[in-house]
């Protein structure tokens, strides 16, 4: 039988476009010969849906478009699809779906068994887990189909082992019954190296049971998930011997009776794997969302110029707005470094000084007595800030451009960010970056991607400033930032005590970063959505209170 992979990119809710895209991977399928094409999982209504998924009348749309597209598809060709379904479910219930459709008809339906309830993931909030795991037939063969988790039954923090709500694992139970191929159906959001643990879950499972593995996996950026693609196929002894793109579409196909041989280790790097995503989420957040331009501020620093190569790749330098704002304690270097990367990228850029509305401000009366009282202080830096946010708010509304925030995960978390400031924007574009990984992407571009100085060189070297007060730089208000990355690893990715981490750096520095942490959620909750690149991403991989009196020790 020759399967193909039709790895796409679905957009949530457009059931229109979404039966489309498998329309179109299907009559491309038929070209080549397949037998059989595997979409990924919850193709139709596009995954996440969310409480979409609640909406009345939405499930049952997804059920009609599904006998829609069985009674499209060619003839002599069988099509296995994710979607979300009401049909034979009791209790007014619904289930995350796989469908096999042939001959103009649903032949076989299989329904979700683990529904995880961990990290982004809320399945149990609307769907109701299978009852009975059976294969599918098709072309004569026994099909092992599968959706998403059921393949990461007793993984490390999923938890399935232990809960009683949960099937033994999915997998044994269908070799069990004679299958001849496993198909594992995905909607996986990316994380950095979590392609290589999905290829060594799916070697052990072919290592156990002797069969060939097919994994299809979603591909695109929805909201703050990326899902990287990445699909592939193993033969019996889980050696890879077809690998799809990342982080684009594809379709190839695989011929089970003469798979190919297997394939050389590679993995990309983790600033690759995190470049890729970050085009890849704002660019699909852009086109999903009704976006053709973006506009952000350029400070001549390394955040918002990473920002801006990023959208640069993602929408196109043509449609990259940059706007640079010196004020009176802005360096010269700045600007020429802002000018730079404007020129390297092809960028639009525009230089708009905001020391006359700064001093503007300062002769308001009672505000501008408030500045005078602390010269270049706390609210007189958060103003200038204020200030830059609000012109870049002007180009958005102006032109319909999309603002982009250029904070990053260090300075989030920590509190070192202004509210509607340099945190407005639309989208924030570096909010699951750590500092070391901003520096460890951009030496990336420059040595790897590019191989040419795109990146200028004295962003990469200069002390990082704010530039808000005479001679200020971030190390004057935190740690240095390999020890405060360190430390906030260890609180937010680890959930590490204050003790335990008081063991490798300096107890007085662990607790105030803790405490920072802690107090700055109100912040976080405001900041506009971003890519997520880690399990504990601020907002839907990390859900902390705001109002909470949190014990340090």
């Amino acid at each position: 039988m020759k399967i193909a992979l039709a790895q796409l990119n679905p957009t949530v809710g457009d059931l229109v476009g979404n039966c489309q895209l498998v329309l179109q991977a299907t009559e491309r399928a038929v070209a080549m010969g397949a037998d059989l094409v595997v979409c990924s999982e919850l193709v139709v209504s596009g995954y996440p849906p969310k409480d979409l998924l609640l909406r009345e009348g939405f499930v049952e749309a997804c059920d009609q478009a599904v006998k829609k597209l069985a009674a499209a598809i060619p003839a002599g060709i069988g099509l296995i699809l994710g979607h979300p379904t009401r049909v034979n479910i009791p209790s007014n219930r619904i289930a995350n779906a796989a469908s096999l459709l042939a001959g103009g008809s649903i032949l076989a339906t299989v329904h979700k068994s683990l529904l995880p309830n961990y990290d982004v993931f809320d399945e149990r909030r609307y769907f109701r887990p299978n009852e009975q795991i059976l294969p599918i037939s098709f072309g004569g063969l026994r099909l092992g189909l599968h959706i998403c988790e059921d393949a990461w039954w007793g993984e490390p923090d999923t938890f399935h082992h232990t809960d009683p709500l949960c099937f033994a694992d999915p997998v044994t139970e269908l070799a069990l019954l004679g299958v001849k191929v496993f198909i594992n159906v995905s909607a996986s959001p990316f994380a950095v190296n979590k392609t290589a643990r999905r290829e060594a879950i799916l070697k052990r499972h072919c290592m156990r049971h002797h069969s060939p593995f097919i994994f299809v996996n979603e591909v695109g950026g929805n909201d703050d998930l990326v899902f990287d693609g990445n699909s592939l196929v193993t033969n019996a002894a889980g050696e890879k011997v077809l690998q799809l793109k990342g982080f684009a579409p594809d379709l190839q196909i695989v011929d089970l009776k003469n798979l190919p041989q297997p394939l050389p280790k590679h993995l990309d790097s983790p600033p690759a794997q995190m470049l890729d995503a970050l085009i890849l989420g704002l660019k699909d957040y852009m086109i999903k969302s009704g976006f053709s331009g973006c506009v952000l501020g350029l400070s001549g620093g390394i955040d918002s110029t990473l920002a801006a190569y990023i959208a640069a790749e993602a929408c196109g330098a043509e449609n990259v707005h940059g706007i640079l704002m010196p004020s009176r304690y802005s360096t010269g270097h700045s600007v020429d470094d802002a000018e730079a990367l404007a020129s390297r990228l092809g960028i639009d850029a525009q230089v708009v000084p905001i020391d006359s509305v700064h001093r503007a401000y300062e002769s308001l009366p009672i505000a501008g007595d408030d500045l005078a009282a602390v010269p270049a202080g706390l609210a007189d830096q958060n103003l200038q800030a204020r200030i830059r946010g609000a012109i870049v708010m002007i180009r958005s509304n102006q032109h319909g451009w999309l603002p982009l925030a250029t904070g990053n995960k260090s300075e989030l978390a920590v509190g070192y960010c202004t509210l509607y400031g340099d945190m407005a924007g639309g989208f924030a574009v570096l909010a699951d970056l750590y500092k070391k990984d901003v520096y460890a992407i951009c030496h990336y571009i420059n040595d790897v991607r590019e191989r040419r100085e795109v990146i200028p060189q004295n962003v990469l070297v200069k002390a990082p400033s704010a530039e808000l007060a005479p001679n200020q730089f971030d190390q004057d208000s935190l740690p240095p930032y390999p020890i405060l990355d360190g430390i906030l690893e260890g609180l937010i990715e680890r959930e590490e005590s204050i003790a335990t981490l008081s063991k490798t750096y300096p107890p007085e520095m662990v607790r105030w970063v803790a405490q920072k942490l802690d107090r700055n959620e109100y912040k976080r909750r405001q900041m506009p959505p971003g890519v997520k690149l880690s399990a504990r991403a601020f907002g839907s991989g990390r859900r902390m209170p705001m109002a909470a009196r949190i014990a340090l020790e």
